[in-house]
Formats: C-alpha cells, structure tokens, sequence
C-alpha cells in the first residue's frame, strides 16, 4: 500500500513544464506562403534575401509546405524590414580609418492563419547585427556589406523558424 502511495506522490509531478516544448501552429496547417517583405530601408536586396532565406529554412527544418500563392495557402508569414544601420566599429590606430563594421537590421514578421485570421505568431522589432572587416589598404579593399547582410538574411531565417517551432 505504501508503494502505491510513492507511485502516486510521484507521478503527481510539480506542475512545472519547460518553456519552448511546443509548436505554434495549428494542427491542420500544412502549407504556408511566404510574402514579400516591406521595406523601408535603402537596402533593397533585404527585401528579397529575407523571404528566400526563411523559405529555405521552413523547406529544411519543418514538415511545413512553402507555395507561393498565398490563397491556397494555410498559413501566411509576411513582414517588414523596419531599420538597417551601417556603423564603424573598429578603427586602425595608426589611420584613423575604419577597419571593422557592423550592420543591424530590425524587422516585424507575423504569421497567420489564413482561413481564421488568427495572428499565430507576431514579432516586432526584431532585431539582428553581423559584423565585418573592412581592409585598411585601399587597393586591397573589398565591400564586405553585401556578405553580411545574406549572413544577416540566415540568422533572421533561422531565428524566425526557431521561434515558431519552440514556441517562444
């Protein structure tokens, strides 16, 4: 009788659960349709680099479909590039000339269900940095903002698709 007791007690459990253990999405979601992104930044290949990266990410990490058409589509992610900087952040001693820099990108993205309306997932100002080396030797300089901002487009594909996949 006592072991039953034990058995109880500690199947009870604490009512304590780990955060980030469940899926944003409905159970009857199997395609989404990602949209073009606003942009309101003088970066342009943001606009298209973003939404390419995040349905890269959905085909590779989820058992969610990605179609184009957004009115067939169960789900609907779009969003806005809201900011992106550009700034120096390190600096040759010697020059005076920038040797490191630092982009930042802030977008809002939210996905919904298009059947119900129902907003599944809303984030605003999201906000992402990737540094880069700028070359101190003019003749040896190479415009490395172009690399950082495709590398930015992953970290914002992946952090999207973690988000909605471990609920937080």
């Amino acid at each position: 009788m006592k072991w039953l007791f034990a058995l109880a007690v500690l199947s009870a459990g604490c009512g304590y659960h780990i955060a980030g253990r469940g899926d944003l999405m409905p159970k009857d979601v199997h395609t989404v349709a990602i949209q073009p992104f606003g942009n309101a930044t003088v970066r342009s290949s943001l606009g298209r680099l973003i939404p390419g990266a995040l349905a890269r990410e959905f085909n590779s990490r989820t058992k969610y479909q990605v179609i184009s058409d957004s009115s067939h589509a169960d789900a609907v992610l779009s969003g806005s590039i809201l900011r992106f900087d550009n700034s120096p952040i390190l600096a040759d001693p010697k020059t005076g000339r920038s040797t490191g820099a630092q982009i930042g990108v802030v977008l809002q993205v939210t996905l919904t269900d298009r059947r119900t309306g129902k907003v599944l997932f809303s984030r605003a100002n999201f906000d992402f940095r990737q540094r880069y080396e700028i070359a101190i030797d003019p003749q040896a300089y190479f415009d490395e903002s172009d690399t950082a901002i495709q590398r930015v487009s992953l970290d914002v594909a992946r952090a999207v698709i973690s988000a909605l996949l471990e609920n937080f």
